[in-house]
């Protein structure tokens, strides 16, 4: 085995054994999403994310690509794609980090101190620099919505992103789903 392919697949075990969830996307280790817990005391405590990290070839030599799945309202993170402006990742990376300095210091980092001079989200940079509290409150409705863990929901699901009204569908009056969908054959 060569050394970046151990080095993966040690990261990614001690990843693991550091109790974040990790969910492998193929069959290989580049590829796989991880549950992160926004930071306590800050705006984003009790939000749940799922981030996609894929692992370039040239791992730990090259910087991992790190996105949010979960919708996000941050000033440097692309509210459509979940792209992250990170320096330490994108320009300052060494291999001397690992995954876990990437899950326990630079993305709480990112969320405790958005830098909105550097934006990949320009609404959520200008709102902050004009309007903290109503930035701050934005922020919360999006972890709200958005980055709430819900019960029973154990696995990490490409659905996160349910808007309210499908939430919010069902009423518990299955009278209305039959005549909306219409009657089974027989």
């Amino acid at each position: 085995m060569s050394s970046p392919s151990k080095r993966r697949e040690m990261d990614l075990m001690k990843l693991m054994m550091s109790d974040y969830k990790v969910e492998m996307i193929n069959d290989g280790m580049q590829e796989f999403f991880v549950e992160f817990n926004g930071p306590k005391d800050s705006i984003y405590e009790g939000g749940v994310w799922k981030i996609r990290v894929e692992l370039p070839d040239a791992y730990p030599y090259k910087s991992p690509s790190v996105g949010f799945i979960t919708k996000i309202y941050h000033p440097n993170v692309d509210e459509m794609s979940g792209s992250v402006c990170l320096d330490v990742i994108n320009q300052t990376w060494s291999p001397m980090f690992d995954l876990v300095n990437v899950f326990e210091t630079f993305l709480p980092q990112l969320l405790l101190y958005p830098n909105p001079s550097d934006p990949l989200n320009g609404e959520a940079a200008a709102l902050m620099m004009r309007d903290r509290p109503t930035y701050e409150q934005r922020v919360k409705e999006y972890c709200e919505k958005y980055a709430k863990p819900r019960e029973g929901d154990e696995e990490m699901s490409s659905d996160d992103e349910m808007s309210e009204e499908d939430e919010y569908a069902s009423d518990g009056d299955d009278e209305d789903d039959v005549a909306i969908a219409g009657k089974l054959d027989p």
